[in-house]
Order: C-alpha cells, then sequence, then structure tokens
C-alpha cells in the first residue's frame, strides 16, 4: 500500500487492529517488522487452536471453508498455528501495545494473556492493559464515552511517539474535537 501513495512517508508507518484486525496488527509487526514502527493490537485475537477451544462449533465451522483454513484444527494443527500471532512471540522488535478486557464475550482475556505470557517468556519488551470489566465489552474502547475516548488517546500518544506526526494532539479535548464534525 505504502508504494501507491506517494504522500505515505515510509519511515512512519504504524498498524492499528481490533479483534481479527488485531491479529493483522501482530502478524505484521511479527513478521514483517521492517514495514512498520509500532502497532496497537486491541483484544486481539492471538491463538486460533486456544480459541476454537474456548468458542462453541458454529464458531469453528467459519474455519473450515476452502476460503478460509479449509480444514478443521483436527485435520491440519499445523496450519492453525502458523495462523497464530502466539507462534511469533519471539520475533518482537518493534514497539507494541495490546489492550484487552476482562468481560469481553468474543476474544476472552485468557487467550490474550497467553499471548502477553508468550511475549514475556521471550523477554520482549511491550506495553500491555487488561481494562477490569470496562463498559462495551468487546468494543470497550470504541463507544462514545468519556473513558473510551481516553483510552484512544492514550493509544494516539502510543503511536506518536514511535511515529511523530508533524501535528500530534496536545490534549484529550483537541483528540475529541477533531474526532467529531461540529455544526456551525
Amino acid at each position: 500500500m505504502v508504494e501507491n501513495y506517494a504522500i505515505v512517508d515510509e519511515t512512519r508507518v504504524g498498524i492499528v487492529g481490533w479483534s481479527h484486525g488485531g491479529m493483522i496488527s501482530l502478524m505484521n509487526i511479527l513478521r514483517y517488522p521492517k514495514k512498520y514502527n509500532v502497532a496497537f493490537a486491541g483484544v486481539p485475537v492471538s491463538d486460533l487452536a486456544n480459541r476454537l477451544e474456548s468458542h462453541d462449533a458454529s464458531y469453528t465451522a467459519y474455519f473450515t471453508p476452502a476460503y478460509h483454513v479449509g480444514q478443521t484444527i483436527e485435520e491440519n494443527p499445523q496450519e492453525y498455528k502458523r495462523r497464530s500471532p502466539s507462534t511469533y512471540a519471539a520475533l518482537l522488535e518493534k514497539p507494541l501495545m495490546i489492550y484487552t478486557n476482562t468481560n469481553d464475550n468474543d476474544v476472552y482475556v485468557e487467550e490474550v494473556i497467553a499471548m502477553i505470557d508468550s511475549l514475556k517468556k521471550h523477554d520482549k519488551v511491550f506495553e500491555y492493559r487488561i481494562f477490569q470489566d470496562a463498559a462495551g465489552g468487546h468494543g470497550f474502547d470504541r463507544i462514545d464515552t468519556r473513558e473510551a475516548s481516553e483510552i484512544r488517546f492514550t493509544v494516539h500518544k502510543f503511536l506518536e511517539k514511535f511515529l511523530t506526526p508533524p501535528k500530534p494532539f496536545a490534549t484529550h479535548e483537541e483528540m475529541r474535537k477533531a474526532a467529531y464534525f461540529f455544526a456551525k
């Protein structure tokens, strides 16, 4: 994508994702560190084997069609492992922030904690936060509350340290104003 947009400064590229997007953020920062300066992964899907064990059969069925994995985990456990960020925890070399929530009913906190523990096991330096029953569950930072907005600001400040935007937000209120259209 960077190659397609002349306005993009390839020395200042970060990646941000939530849920399966968080999984994509992790996979990219772990497997392609030369392409990114920093990553944020919110409630990231981190280990497909763990995930399939903790969800019901209807969820598992999403992975078996040919357009996805194409086989069950019993038929091809190595492919599920290959597609799991936790497999690559030892490769982390760029700044990373991970957020999760104890009342997430989709990406269970245990799955994210296992990813955090894998990174710690390999003595990786990263930031993380486990929110305790934050309003909104799985989408806790995307709802329109003061707390969620402050969480987004914290993520923004983390990314800012490594991406050095030309006009960083000085305050939380400045970011909030930029995020909403105010009619005159």
